[in-house]
């Protein structure tokens, strides 16, 4: 299956939903797009307290709000954007490998194996 790339609109579509989501109660503790090859698409992973504290319906419905807000409008949807908690192990795997600080950083990680789970490629903003 040919790879769907990763274009410098999505990562900058992702970095200004954290930055505004910065900006609200909705603490934003790891953030990164991930490539899923079973479906060959790249979803937006964010993972927060409030995912734990209000489940998954109210987390989408927050970031839907903020999406709405946005000015100019974003080109990103609730549909590419999937929501953690802290405890998912994804997040702790990446957690191993990969720690930023509360800023937004831009790392790009590709081919690596951390605790035996590939990583096929991520851009990560944060993992606090």
């Amino acid at each position: 299956m040919v790879k769907t790339a990763l274009v410098e609109k999505d990562i900058e579509k992702g970095k200004r939903l954290i930055e505004e989501l910065d900006k609200t109660t909705f603490r934003v503790d790891a953030a990164f797009w991930f490539y899923v090859s079973e479906s060959d698409e790249w979803r937006l992973f964010i993972a927060s307290p409030f995912v734990k504290q209000e489940g998954p319906k109210k987390s989408y419905n927050f970031i839907q709000s903020i999406i709405e807000k946005l000015s100019p409008p974003s080109s990103i949807t609730l549909t590419e954007i999937s929501v953690l908690k802290l405890t998912d192990n994804l997040i702790k795997t990446l957690r191993i490998g990969i720690k930023t600080g509360r800023g937004i950083s831009g790392i790009r990680f590709t081919g690596n194996v951390i605790n035996n789970t590939f990583i096929e490629d991520a851009y990560i903003y944060r993992m606090v």
